[in-house]
């Protein structure tokens, strides 16, 4: 009798526990408005598997990633692992998307859930739980890419919406506005009963996942749809998890960069840059509107770094190393590195290159990239050239492009980057090479086409 006693207090006690557990478990912060801005104080850095895998991207291929990243790049702050468009769809392909007969996986909430012969590890319910345990083990943060709006499978089948009475998928969506490129999706209205419950349903399973980011397509162009951000937002903030927030494709409007800067953490200026120069210089033109935007916590994005080995199932060509020169490869990093711009390495990190891991290793460069500030345009010339300034407590920074498809002199004097003229020199290092030298007047270089000059300026 007194063992049963014993017995039952013990199990008394144990579902106490549980309880208080259980109790906890489902307890969230709730993040004021603007906390946000606190997750990313530097831009991000991270893989995302869109240029090399496009949706076709399997779980052993994202942990091999993930093991690189580990190995070879965590310590100079590479951290964030993303798993890009469509791992719902079983049966997807490479080139393009299958858009006749996609299998899609959905839950009874009609929210997407990770394709299981693609993800083994998301059996039995799991979610991306188990790849983002794996992630986290190795002291990195794991990411996830998603449509705007709701299934239209979800909304074909009237499948409820999670944390509401009764309301059902259909009645929040309509075709307005909807992706012209991908056809997965309807738009959520967000003025619709159930809208918010909805998203907010979506962020509380990608917190229980363990979601560290979140990229969301379709919502800058060719339309911004400031509604659904805000959705976004608010449930982000709900979900008790900080989650970077990154809005795609550009050209995001410039007229939208208030609302961006209160509601996401990084934006594309751009539509997708691939690894031909045009696209370098066309988002060079671009970006002249958004020096004035960048700022802790909401970054204006570049895009993701098309270097290394790509396309091997990717969207656009055949399995290549990148076709950009090597001094194409200096000009993009520089400029995404003095922009401040989140970078996303797009290549497989495992069939990296001694010169393509020294583009992503290099301290000083790495450094300027997440002290610098005031990034502004010294002087641009559309299709000849652009020099590009910054500082930070140490040095003064100038990238110096040659655009131009013949060899030329790009330079500037030193008085347009507030230095005193009544020195006798300042110390110039170039950041890619370590090299030294003293100037005085001037900066200026012979550039080859393409070519860039990336250098820090000290007393």
């Amino acid at each position: 009798m007194k063992k049963t006693i014993l017995h039952l207090a013990a199990a008394a006690m144990t579902l106490a526990a549980l309880a208080s557990c259980g109790t906890k478990k489902t307890e969230k912060t709730v993040f004021e408005p603007g906390t946000f801005k606190e997750w990313a104080q530097t831009p991000p850095m991270g893989w995302n598997s869109w240029d090399c895998y496009g949706p076709t991207v399997v779980e052993d291929e994202v942990k091999a990633n993930a093991d690189y990243m580990a190995e070879h790049l965590k310590e100079f702050g590479w951290e964030y692992v993303v798993v890009d468009i469509r791992w719902f769809v079983e049966n997807d392909k490479a080139g393009g998307y299958n858009q006749d007969d996609p299998r899609y996986v959905i839950d009874e909430w009609g929210r997407y859930t990770p394709a299981v012969n693609r993800f083994p590890s998301a059996a039995d319910g799991k979610g991306f739980k188990p790849l983002a345990d794996y992630i986290h083990s190795k002291g990195l943060k794991f990411g996830i890419h998603l449509m705007r709006g709701i299934p239209k499978e979800a909304v074909a089948k009237k499948l409820p919406v999670k944390g509401t009475d009764g309301i059902t998928a259909d009645q929040i969506c309509s075709d307005r506005r909807l992706c012209w490129w991908l056809r997965d999706n309807k738009t959520v209205e967000a003025d619709s009963l159930g809208a918010q419950e909805y998203y907010n349903s979506l962020f509380d399973m990608y917190a229980e996942w363990g979601v560290d980011f979140v990229k969301i397509d379709d919502m800058s162009a060719p339309v911004y749809h400031g509604d659904e951000v805000e959705l976004v937002r608010n449930a982000i903030d709900q979900c008790g998890r900080p989650i970077v927030l990154s809005l795609s494709p550009g050209e995001t409007p410039v007229d939208a960069a208030d609302h961006l800067a209160e509601h996401a953490n990084m934006w594309r200026m751009v539509n997708d840059v691939w690894d031909i120069w045009r696209d370098l210089p066309h988002l060079m033109d671009v970006a002249e509107d958004w020096y004035g935007r960048i700022q802790p916590g909401t970054w204006p994005d570049c895009d993701m770094i098309p270097l290394g080995r790509i396309s091997i199932r990717g969207e656009r060509g055949e399995e290549r190393m990148t076709r950009l020169t090597p001094d194409e490869q200096y000009s993009l990093m520089s400029y995404f590195t003095i922009m401040k711009s989140p970078l996303m390495f797009g290549g497989d990190l495992p069939s990296n290159d001694e010169f393509t891991l020294s583009l992503l290793t290099n301290r000083d460069v790495l450094k300027m990239h997440r002290e610098c500030t005031d990034v502004h345009s010294v002087s641009y010339e559309k299709g000849d050239h652009l020099i590009v300034a910054s500082h930070d407590a140490d040095a003064t920074y100038v990238a110096l492009f040659n655009i131009s498809e013949e060899t030329a002199t790009v330079g500037t004097e030193l008085a347009k980057l507030g230095f005193d003229l009544g020195a006798d020199s300042y110390k110039v290092k170039d950041l890619w090479s370590s090299e030294t030298e003293e100037v005085s007047g001037s900066l200026s270089y012979e550039l080859r086409p393409h070519a860039c000059k990336l250098v820090s300026l000290s007393k």
